[in-house]
């Protein structure tokens, strides 16, 4: 693991936390803009770009996604902690009996709540690891912990091709911002393409057989780890029946999933993929955490425990849409995009913007966000070369996501929970990068 090692030092050493990083590409932009855009008078140049600056930082419609996705993040935490996901979970440990086993099935069912929402497969994975850890150090099992915690975290390289993708369920919402440049796109055009079906399943079974494999030729040690399960015993007043009331609880999440039912199922004459908005996600996964936790104070307890992972969402977003205000308003979009177009095709475009993309998502570790700066410049170039925004998107949506074995960011929940360091599952992560290399690349190709 020489190569391995050496790469998570350097990424150690040469990486400042990602909100430094937000400022310094918020300084390195305005460099931009102020070097490569013509004015007559300075001053007023850079009192226009701040200008720009602040339209970005305060745009409403971004402003909106930003509390979209951190509901995301949030409320799929909190369904990931409920007593059933918790009971699945325990049936699944058991057949964990060796680090083959436990590498295979953590990586095939955390793509799989992945690829529903990214949010309940971060923690389900992290969670699932733990528990098998758990089991391990309770047999005397011996197991490669790190490869597990690797296995548990394979779902943020797929979770950006799933209906709970940034990128395309914006584009299939009502007033996202670009509707004036591409209109509204339905999933069925982006997740729901063949492309992306197929890539999805080839992930869904190459992946796990690849951990599988690993598992099988790794070196297991007896791991010791405390199982520590706080279960607090509540008194029952009458002033906190409500807020354990089973029935209220699940009155209001019923009520909840029900009109999700019914807008999706009664309402339109034929389901439409359509429906699957950022909005709609966050009503079933708020409808369904309701329910799953019984009562509204489990429910809250788990809201507390979620709540802190979307601290990098709330605080980061906005300096990203900053940054996008700087490149629309003072028109590097326009001059990158030019730039796109020139060493481009229609073939070779997707594969730019999947490498750029990448790229990007190291030092912008948030999809949303980097949809935001990125977005309308991809979308300008695909126009202007007629290649199409639906590949194009999801082009975007391979690059973010796969440099995620690369980039610690997301990690840090599944680190917490696991008690493991970045360094310790990023050689298996590099593994994964290298395969979604192979894998992304050869669906943009053939499709």
């Amino acid at each position: 693991m020489a190569i391995t090692e050496k790469f998570e030092k350097f990424v150690k050493e040469s990486l400042p936390t990602p909100f430094t990083i937000a400022v310094l590409l918020t300084f390195f932009t305005f460099f931009l803009a102020l070097t490569t855009t013509d004015s007559i008078n300075n001053r007023n140049q850079v009192l226009n770009i701040l200008s720009y600056w602040e339209q970005g930082l305060w745009d409403s419609s971004l402003l909106v996604f930003a509390i979209q996705m951190m509901l995301m993040l949030v409320l799929g935490h909190t369904l990931a902690l409920s007593k059933p996901i918790t009971k699945i979970i325990n049936m699944g440990v058991k057949y964990c009996n060796s680090t083959a086993n436990a590498a295979a099935i953590i990586t095939f069912f955390t793509i799989l709540v992945s690829l529903l929402n990214w949010g309940l497969g971060l923690i389900f994975g992290a969670i699932f690891a733990r528990k098998v850890g758990e089991q391990a150090s309770k047999k005397k099992i011996k197991l490669n912990y790190p490869l597990i915690g690797a296995s548990g975290y394979s779902g943020l390289m797929v979770w950006h091709g799933g209906i709970s993708g940034s990128a395309p369920i914006k584009i299939a919402e009502e007033g996202h911002f670009l509707e004036n440049k591409i209109g509204i796109i339905s999933q069925s055009e982006t997740i729901f393409s063949n492309m992306n079906i197929c890539v999805s399943v080839f992930l869904l079974i190459f992946l796990p057989t690849l951990m599988y494999y690993l598992g099988k030729n790794s070196t297991s040690n007896t791991i010791d780890l405390s199982l520590q399960e706080k279960k607090e015993r509540i008194k029952i007043t009458f002033a906190n029946k409500l807020d354990q009331s089973t029935f209220l609880s699940w009155c209001f999440g019923g009520t909840i999933i029900f009109y999700t039912f019914y807008k999706a199922i009664i309402l339109p004459d034929i389901i439409a993929l359509s429906i699957i908005t950022p909005n709609y996600i966050n009503l079933v996964l708020l409808g369904l955490a309701i329910i799953m936790h019984k009562n509204f104070f489990a429910f809250l307890k788990a809201i507390d425990n979620a709540i802190s992972g979307a601290s990098g969402i709330l605080i980061q977003f906005p300096l990203y849409f900053g940054i996008m205000g700087i490149m629309n308003h003072s028109g590097i979009v326009d001059k990158m995009s030019n730039f796109f177009v020139s060493i481009s095709n229609e073939v070779t475009f997707p594969l730019f913007t999947f490498i750029s993309a990448g790229i990007v998502n190291i030092f912008v570790p948030s999809g949303g966000g980097q949809w935001a700066i990125q977005g309308p410049i991809i979308i300008e170039a695909a126009t202007q070369l007629d290649v199409s925004i639906s590949k194009s998107v999801m082009a975007l949506a391979y690059g973010d996501q796969l440099t995620n074995m690369l980039q610690p960011f997301w990690a840090l929940p599944l680190l917490a929970i696991t008690g493991l360091q970045a360094k310790q599952i990023l050689p298996y992560t590099l593994i994964l990068f290298f395969a979604g290399i192979f894998i992304f690349i050869s669906g943009l190709l053939i499709f």
